[in-house]
């Protein structure tokens, strides 16, 4: 009796806010309301605060608003009314709820340990997994768009003059990957050149200066002092590939596209060179760079150990269309860059995670997943977490300091080449150059090659595509 007194009283409450405001809500109109008449009814139904800092919700109306309240779950009343919109509402740590646009590459952490556990059921055994395995990496390589690549172009690449420092030489290229589409980085060698040499390609990440930032330059110097050929190149539309595409097309999906055919095809050029052994494969970068690292190893066979940094997470996909833009995280009904990881598996992989950004979870969330796939092959041993949980978002010095003996054990390579009397790894011996020197084109765009293109169309016509992105004025 008293259960449903109780009931009764909380219809006639939600009753009472759902009287019509403003304008008379009926059929006729489709009982349409101010959203924000609707959002302070679900304020005082459910008893939270609700923030619209950034006026998302003004201007909008919403048909039978009063009606898509769910008085017994705000998780669907915010799913009813705030998704016509392409809105959400994400809670805060002071339990108040604010108002931001629909983040398609972002879950609460929460929503991305059930999607884990989802994913898990799909894949009890191995024999699940690898069918799983097979279908997401056909459909990835067709949403990133890598069945229409136009084949790379025969032309030489453009190599600078070598500068020799202590244990390793750098120089730069630029590489034809795709008709007039030229890409650029560095590359570092062993000095002396060994008769057959390790090779590690390093994606960059989102992280200011990319590979001209000294902690870019200290990892690639490093690993080539160690005994590898290390190949570091530039986001598309950045650094000097804005020579060729203004920086706002970084946020094209078509840079998914370019940035792991970049990485492909760099392996390419490199399988050319004698001294390079292709059965020894690794690729490592943090962030952006952490995607890309992921991508190339579920995609691309020759690679044989990965280290992706502060990256692989369940509820975070990367906020940036050069990671999520071209929908992989779509194929196979839904996945995540945590199930992409465990694509490399039975391949050396390790983890690096800290306790500040979206890897926070990952000894007790994500790692869990990646290891139970790993058992599968009976290799549980050669895929490792290192979590920093004091430290943020960046690949400095602690998590290369992980990063270098992983690599030396499973590429092969010369960890006592780095380190000092005392047994400590040593990054001092390092030489930092001055951007100019990284430069292929230098910063001008008359530099080019005469068929580079400059025309962002352009380049998604080489894909049989059309650019559809609509640009926001600065």
């Amino acid at each position: 009796m008293m259960k449903s007194k109780h009931i009764a009283f909380v219809l006639l409450f939600v009753a009472c806010f759902m009287l019509p405001k403003g304008h008379a809500q009926t059929s006729d109109t489709n009982f349409k309301q101010a959203l924000t008449e609707t959002v302070n009814t679900i304020q005082s139904v459910f008893h939270v605060d609700i923030i619209d800092n950034d006026g998302l919700l003004k201007d909008k109306e919403l048909d039978y608003g009063q009606w898509k309240i769910d008085a017994t779950n705000l998780e669907v009343t915010f799913a009813n009314v705030l998704s016509p919109f392409n809105l959400s509402a994400v809670k805060q740590k002071n339990g108040s709820y604010k108002i931001k646009k629909f983040q398609y590459h972002k879950l609460t952490e929460e929503k991305g340990a059930e999607r884990l556990q989802y994913l898990e059921s799909l894949s009890p055994d191995l024999a699940s997994w690898e069918i799983r395995k097979a279908e997401l990496k056909t459909c990835m390589f067709s949403a990133f768009g890598l069945d229409k690549a136009p084949a790379m172009p025969d032309s030489k690449p453009i190599l600078t003059k070598k500068r020799k420092y202590k244990g390793y030489t750098v120089e730069n290229i630029g590489l034809e990957i795709l008709p007039g589409v030229y890409v650029t980085g560095s590359i570092y060698k062993p000095n002396p050149m060994p008769k057959k040499a390790a090779v590690i390609v390093t994606p960059n990440g989102h992280f200011g200066d990319g590979r001209f930032r000294e902690s870019e330059q200290i990892r690639c110097a490093m690993l080539a002092k160690m005994g590898a050929i290390v190949v570091n190149y530039d986001l598309f539309a950045w650094d000097e590939s804005q020579l060729q595409f203004d920086s706002k097309y970084h946020r094209n999906s078509i840079a998914s596209t370019v940035q792991v055919l970049t990485g492909m095809r760099l392996l390419d050029y490199v399988s050319t060179l004698k001294q390079a052994d292709m059965s020894r494969v690794g690729v490592t970068g943090g962030s952006g760079g952490g995607s890309q690292t992921v991508f190339l190893a579920a995609l691309d066979d020759r690679i044989t150990v990965s280290v992706p940094v502060v990256m692989v997470s369940s509820y975070h996909s990367g906020g940036c269309a050069c990671e999520s833009g071209r929908g992989i995280h779509l194929c196979g009904n839904g996945t995540n860059n945590v199930e992409i990881a465990a694509l490399a598996a039975p391949k050396p992989q390790l983890l690096i995670s800290d306790g500040g950004d979206w890897t926070k979870n990952t000894p007790e969330v994500e790692f869990p997943f990646v290891e139970r796939i790993y058992g599968f092959y009976g290799k549980k041993e050669v895929v490792k977490n290192v979590h920093l949980p004091e430290e943020g978002h960046n690949y400095k010095v602690s998590k290369r300091q992980a990063m270098y003996p992983f690599m030396a054990e499973y590429l092969d390579l010369r960890l006592d080449n780095i380190t000092n009397k005392n047994g400590e790894i040593d990054e001092s011996t390092c030489t930092i150059e001055p951007y100019e020197n990284l430069f292929v084109f230098g910063n001008n765009p008359e530099n080019l090659p005469k068929n580079a293109l400059k025309n962002i169309d352009d380049l998604y016509k080489l894909f049989g595509e059309k650019n559809e992105r609509v640009y926001e004025s600065k």
